[in-house]
């Protein structure tokens, strides 16, 4: 009877257990975790920056959770970069990349691209992009497109495309950075439908850039049907995502009309 009762006592101490050590990862994910990070859960929202009131939490619980989480070593980095410790950042930043972390990868090439808190290094930023954007992360082929081929050449669209192709089968940020390629016909041909598609995958992810483009799609009936309600819902929720350009989208719809004089300056709006 007694080792029945300690078996059960195990039992339900093991998910317990499991879930204080990922306590620290969760409170790191919370004020921490980058959004375009591909390494990021799909349920964790991430943030653009980590708010200065954010940023002494951001450093102890990443820390704690970055022993065996590299998305919390690379959301060290970003805390340690937000507390204006660049040699602390790149340093969480490098072990992070060497542990596989394409995002870590990402901003230790910036590092390396621009000189910050590193000895500036083009050659070594390049290898940096290019492993990321072979891993499928959409921030290394953009990056890795604008520093251009060796020796200086122009970046090549139609590679970037291709590189976002492979990343856009899984990726949000991907998938909306392959849709705005297409939709613009850079790099190839373009495609408003596949565009609408992309944009609507990474739009059922939350993708704020993504939802907005899907109004817009859905307002100017592009690459699919005309509905200004389903325009109106997606720019709702874009903005609500903090979207500028969602914001301004759901204005010009209340305010439709505008007056101006006669060179043609704005003079008001006419709204509903």
């Amino acid at each position: 009877m007694r080792t029945c009762f300690l078996a059960i006592v195990l039992v339900l101490a093991a998910p317990l257990a499991a879930r204080a050590q990922s306590a620290d990862l969760v409170l790191c994910d919370r004020v921490a975790a980058d959004p375009s990070d591909p390494d990021k859960p799909a349920d964790v929202r991430g943030v653009a920056e980590i708010a200065s009131s954010d940023v002494a939490t951001a450093i102890r619980f990443c820390k704690q959770a970055a022993a065996s989480s590299r998305r919390a070593m690379f959301a060290l980095g970003r805390a340690y970069a937000a507390n204006r410790q660049t040699a602390e950042a790149v340093a969480a930043w490098r072990k992070a990349a060497d542990k596989g972390s394409s995002a870590a990868m990402v901003e230790l090439g910036v590092a390396y691209g621009t000189g910050s808190g590193i000895a500036k290094d083009e050659a070594q930023a390049r290898k940096l992009f290019e492993k990321a954007a072979q891993s499928g992360n959409p921030r290394g082929v953009s990056n890795l497109a604008a520093l251009g081929g060796a020796g200086g050449a122009a970046p090549d669209p139609a590679q970037a495309r291709a590189l976002l192709g492979k990343a856009a089968e899984t990726n949000a940020e991907a998938q909306y950075q392959l849709g705005l390629m297409l939709s613009e016909g850079s790099g190839g041909a373009k495609d408003d439908v596949a565009a609408r598609a992309l944009f609507e995958k990474a739009a059922a992810q939350n993708h704020p850039g993504a939802l907005e483009r899907m109004g817009a799609f859905a307002q100017e009936g592009r690459g699919g049907p005309k509905d200004k309600d389903a325009a109106k819902a997606y720019y709702e929720r874009a903005a609500a995502l903090g979207d500028a350009d969602a914001k301004a989208a759901l204005e010009r719809l209340r305010c439709p009309y505008a007056i101006k004089d006669k060179q043609g300056k704005l003079v008001t709006t006419l709204c509903f």
